[in-house]
């Protein structure tokens, strides 16, 4: 792992849009990987607490796609962060920062918190707005003029324009863009062969496409043949330094301990985990061993830890059931007292049943799909000590899920959210749907790892 000092340089760009479904993630996926077959080091960050868009930043970049999100690790780490993703494994040429949902929607309630503008303005990065053109043409021009003039600490360099229907539509919205001053940068024409396919809760994770690679050779011709890449990254250049160290994990991690071996889940149906916290649990000693409950025979040798992070368990559920033989093994290693972290999906392959289908069952825990998605962004307190927390204790996370457990928290529960209690804990198991980033609370992985390491 890199821990090198803050590059003096690190040209970049924010490509954010005025509202979600703009094509965000297609213009920023297409861009890293148009860039990166120029020669290019390009380092793919995410606003926001998503998983899936960084999957096809690292598919593109071809190296971790990072997250930046103040409310999950605090302001003040999103630059060490951004720096820590441009420096590693291999110093970039170029940082291109996705944003989430509209320019100025954050967190609700909270002004703007954690929004894409949010995250820019922190950054100092330079922002390019992705327009859809599909449903509009001339008022265009007034949402890009608004979009760059409605927070004086945001600096809108550029558009692109996506969903092209014809070269007259392209013509008239060039001109009412032409009226604020900002260049177009580009146009994209409609193509469904470059459309990430979705389902109940968003994008179908990189992962779990069989064409992705090929959808994304093709989304990288049109965006080399249809947008100025000298243009992008003339305005990337203008950039301000950033005066920050990187991030590492072995700066915030007080305690190393002596090993363990943690078993961490992944394949199709566990595709969500930071990629900071395999780093922070290396950085604590573990010796962080990835295997696929899909179709893996066991854990791998000398577990001494289990982390089941998030993911897609309900459209996996047939064949994670039939791998009984892991499932078994599972069940008895966390009965049994083996430290385990369960995030979401991780809770659910550990319930007994999910929609009726046979889990590991080492949770006495009923869980189904639910009418209504659930999504917050919460204030998570620990209601008492267990294998990651000490009572009293609070931390940052976000929930996205479409599923619901039978009890709803065990005895001692995991966390307590607006007063509720949810999720199940002891001194060896915290199990809940709370997604949290370590690099914001690094203790947790310190205790996970020194539990791991007595194994």
């Amino acid at each position: 792992m890199v821990t090198a000092p803050a590059p003096a340089r690190l040209p970049r760009l924010v490509i954010a849009a005025p509202a979600t479904g703009s094509g965000k993630t297609t213009v920023s996926t297409g861009l890293m990987a148009a860039l990166r077959r120029r020669g290019l080091e390009v380092s793919g960050h995410k606003v926001g607490p998503d998983y899936i868009d960084p999957g096809y930043h690292a598919l593109a970049c071809g190296r971790p796609g990072r997250n930046l999100d103040p409310h999950l690790v605090g302001e003040a780490l999103v630059v060490p962060l951004l720096v820590h993703g441009a420096v590693t494994p291999r110093p970039a040429d170029v940082a291109v920062i996705e944003g989430v949902m509209g320019l100025f929607d954050g967190r609700i309630g909270g002004d703007g918190f954690s929004s894409t503008a949010h995250v820019a303005a922190l950054t100092r990065t330079p922002v390019v707005l992705v327009v859809d053109v599909a449903r509009s043409s001339r008022s265009l021009g007034a949402v890009v003029h608004g979009m760059a003039t409605w927070d004086a600490s945001i600096d809108v360099v550029g558009v692109i324009l996506n969903q092209v229907g014809s070269p007259r539509l392209e013509t008239e919205v060039r001109s009412a863009v032409a009226r604020t001053g900002l260049p177009v940068l580009g146009a994209l024409p409609r193509d469904e062969a470059i459309s990430a396919p979705s389902r109940h809760l968003g994008l179908v994770p990189a992962d779990e496409r069989e064409l992705s690679a090929s959808a994304l050779d093709r989304l990288a011709d049109q965006v080399a043949a249809h947008v100025d890449l000298d243009a992008v990254l003339a305005l990337a250049a203008t950039a301000p330094d950033l005066d920050a160290t990187a991030w590492s994990a072995s700066s915030v991690v007080t305690h190393h301990q002596r090993g363990g071996v943690i078993a961490m889940a992944g394949g199709r149906a566990f595709t969500f985990t930071y990629a900071e916290t395999e780093e922070l649990l290396r950085a604590a000693g573990g010796e962080v061993v990835r295997f696929d409950p899909m179709t893996d025979a066991g854990l791998p040798a000398g577990t001494t830890g289990l982390y089941l992070g998030g993911g897609f368990p309900e459209m996996h559920a047939g064949d994670l059931s039939g791998n009984t033989a892991l499932m078994r093994e599972v069940r008895d290693a966390v009965r049994d007292g083996l430290p385990t972290v369960a995030e979401c999906a991780g809770l659910l392959y550990l319930a007994r049943s999910l929609d009726g289908v046979a889990m590991a069952g080492a949770l006495d825990v009923e869980a189904a799909m639910a009418p209504r998605l659930t999504l917050r962004y919460p204030v998570a307190h620990a209601p008492g000590d267990s294998l990651l927390t000490r009572r009293g204790e609070q931390v940052t996370g976000h929930e996205f899920h479409r599923t619901t457990t039978l009890p709803a928290a065990g005895p001692t529960p995991a966390w307590t959210i607006d007063g509720a209690p949810t999720g199940f804990a002891s001194p060896t198991l915290h199990a809940s749907y709370l997604h949290t980033h370590w690099a914001g609370h690094p203790l947790l992985a310190e205790r996970f790892a020194e539990a791991c390491s007595r194994g």
